[in-house]
């Protein structure tokens, strides 16, 4: 029985650079490759953080899932049904994203109400008659008072128009939602309640939920289990609870050993994470990691390693993973 969504070898890649030159030059149009073959099932109800550093293909892995990006290669399913480049309408509401920044996902001079009339109506959710009572009800579903409906974004706060963005992405009824760095333009005090939101409208809609985050805290309080991406790869993918008891990929202990930690300073300079990424247009050999990892052996400059584990949810790529903590021995 297959899983209710499937993404198989998935990979997303760009033409950069000028396409003229190149063949001038006689040299192939430069491709950059954002997502490289990143593979993960969930099932209904799952919620999985993908984190990373900025530029390592999380929400381009995120607007390929949503058709907003096109597919270099690998396959899409959802409850057994191909997500293709050219989606039909209904294939179409069934992934939804809330954005990042409210302020400029939504129409400035749209009220709330057409906003999400327009979308009922398009789409045939509910008959004409219904719409106006579907506004309050996905109002009310979001923690809003109805009277909201007949003012324009710019007169709510940050926390109120992000919580909109999530009704509008209700309103097609999607059965997996994706969260785009949902809660970083908004204020720390603001974050708990949508995060809140999102855990409840999981549970009580059965909604499968994709969180993309550069926090890892956040991460881990939304999420059951956790993607880590680097330079367009996933190099762990395990439960939440494993993951940040005992991460086995070089590049996650980095990632959580830079977070800042109530009551520990750190001096000026001072990070987990040696160097900067390499290029994606000049991928080193082997480990991509390996040019800033601490365990780094020959044998991550001679070979990408696989990303592997006891179990598809518990997995990592490197050769040293399931070793005593990682560490070459």
């Amino acid at each position: 029985m297959s899983a209710f969504l499937e993404v198989r070898d998935l990979t997303v890649t760009f033409r950069v650079g000028s396409a003229l030159k190149a063949r001038l030059q006689g040299e192939p149009p430069p491709d950059l490759t954002a997502v490289d073959g990143i593979s993960f099932t969930a099932e209904r109800g799952d919620s999985i953080g993908i984190v990373g550093e900025s530029g390592c293909g999380k929400s381009t892995l995120a607007k390929a899932i949503t058709g907003l990006v096109p597919v270099a290669s690998g396959s899409l399913h959802l409850d057994g049904e191909p997500l293709l480049a050219k989606r039909a309408r209904a294939t179409m509401r069934r992934v939804q994203m809330v954005f990042q920044d409210p302020s400029s996902s939504l129409n400035p001079s749209l009220t709330i109400e057409k906003m999400l009339s327009e979308l009922l109506r398009v789409h045939r959710i509910v008959p004409v008659d219904k719409v106006a009572d579907r506004c309050g009800e996905l109002m009310e579903l979001v923690e809003l008072p109805r009277n909201l409906l007949k003012v324009r974004p710019g007169r709510l706060s940050g926390g109120q128009r992000q919580r909109v963005g999530i009704a509008r992405a209700l309103a097609l009824e999607p059965d997996v939602l994706i969260a785009d760095e949902a809660v970083a333009a908004l204020d720390v005090s603001v974050q708990a309640p949508v995060l809140n939101l999102l855990n409840s409208l999981r549970e009580n809609l059965g909604l499968t939920l994709m969180f993309i985050s550069h926090d890892l805290a956040v991460v881990r309080y939304v999420s059951d289990r956790v993607i880590v991406m680097y330079l367009g790869k996933a190099v762990e993918d395990r439960s939440t609870s494993e993951l940040f008891d005992d991460p086995r990929h070089p590049y996650t202990r980095a990632l959580m050993a830079a977070a800042p930690k109530f009551g520990v300073k750190k001096a000026p300079g001072e990070s987990a994470l040696k160097g900067e990424p390499p290029s994606a247009l000049k991928l080193p050999s082997g480990c991509r990691f390996s040019p800033r990892c601490p365990i780094a052996a020959e044998v991550c400059q001679q070979r990408e390693p696989d990303l592997t584990g006891p179990s598809p949810i518990q997995r990592a790529a490197c050769h040293f993973a399931w070793e005593a903590r990682g560490v070459p021995s």
